[in-house]
Formats: structure tokens, sequence, C-alpha cells
């Protein structure tokens, strides 16, 4: 239950700006945008008694983008946010990645039930996701740049989550795939083997 509430607040400051744009100046929407940011982020802290790190990231990049935007009368600065954000997420993953294991191979390592799942696999997974995040990041700067504030919204709310779902099975499907042609040469290496023995 906690994790589908977190999942629609997620969409408040988006949706917020959204509406406030189309009937009020763009101050208004800004403002408005900011302070269900502020909402958000207390809202996630009622529920889990805690606030991620990504969120803390979010919350401070909407409001420096949100100042931008107050600033300069212009909302495109807020719109923003999701394109930063995506591209910051990639590059850290990277750095992550050639810093050593991985920052989801850690996080698996953390948990109190490790996932059975080798560590290359959990690497290339982690390499993809890196043309997720980064990918999507730079098309949210696109349409924040060339397309209207309702095709916006949609990809910075549904449309992401649409988009990452499509990724999952895709990924999956191809792991799966990567992980039985592994196995087969595995077993041709052990056959071959046996045989010269």
């Amino acid at each position: 239950m906690k994790q589908k509430n977190f999942f629609l607040i997620s969409f408040l400051p988006a949706l917020a700006y959204w509406y406030l744009e189309e009937n009020y100046p763009i101050k208004i929407a800004v403002i408005g945008g900011l302070s269900l940011a502020v909402l958000e982020i207390a809202i996630e802290y009622f529920l889990t008694k805690h606030v991620h790190t990504i969120s803390k990231f979010n919350f401070f990049l909407i409001g420096f983008l949100g100042g931008l935007s107050l600033l300069g009368d212009e909302g495109l600065w807020f719109k923003l946010q999701p394109a930063f954000t995506g591209v910051c997420i990639g590059l850290f993953m990277v750095y992550r990645l050639w810093q050593g294991e991985g920052l989801m191979w850690e996080t698996m390592q953390s948990m109190p039930q490790k996932p059975l799942i080798p560590k290359f696999l959990v690497r290339m997974m982690e390499k993809h996701m890196v043309f997720l995040f980064g990918g999507y990041g730079i098309f949210m700067a696109y349409v924040a740049l060339s397309w209207s504030t309702d095709r916006w919204v949609f990809f910075k709310t549904i449309g992401f989550y649409i988009v990452f779902a499509i990724f999952a099975v895709l990924e999956v499907i191809y792991l799966r795939r990567r992980l039985a042609s592994l196995l087969r040469d595995k077993s041709q290496e052990f056959s071959h083997g046996e045989h010269q023995g």
C-alpha cells in the first residue's frame, strides 16, 4: 500500500505544474510545482519514515531549477528537471561501475536475502540501465524544449513507467537468452573435454 501511495504522490509536482500553467501565469505554476515538491517529500517521510537519496536529489534539483524559472519568468527550467535527473543518474551509475562492482550489485549484497544472480549479469543489466536513464534524460530535454506541457507531463509521469516496464521485459528476455547461451557453451566445453579424456 505504501509503495502504491508513493507511486501516486511522485506525480504531484508535474501534475500541479501542468494544471496551473494551463490556467495561471508561469510564476504561479512554478510556485505550485515547488509547493507540491515539498509536500511530496513530506508525504514520503510520513509513509516510510525515510527519504530516499534520489528523492532528496530531485527535491533540491526542482528547487534550484524552479528558482531559475521564477527569476526568468520561464517554465522551461522547471520542466528540465527530469532531463537533469536522468542524465545524472546515468553518469553516477557509470562512475560506480568504473569505481568497482557497480551500484546494483552493492545494493543487492546489502539485502537480507541476496538474489541468486551472477555478478556479470548484474553488471550487464546496470550498463543497459545507464543507457535507459541517460537516453530518457536526453529525450526529456527534447520534450521540454520542443513539445507541449501536456506531452511533457505524460512522459514525466506514466510515460516513464511504461518505458521502464517495456525495458524490464526486454531485459529479462535478453538476460535469459544470454544465460542459456553461456550454459550451452559450458556444457559443450564439458562434453568436448570428456570426449578428449
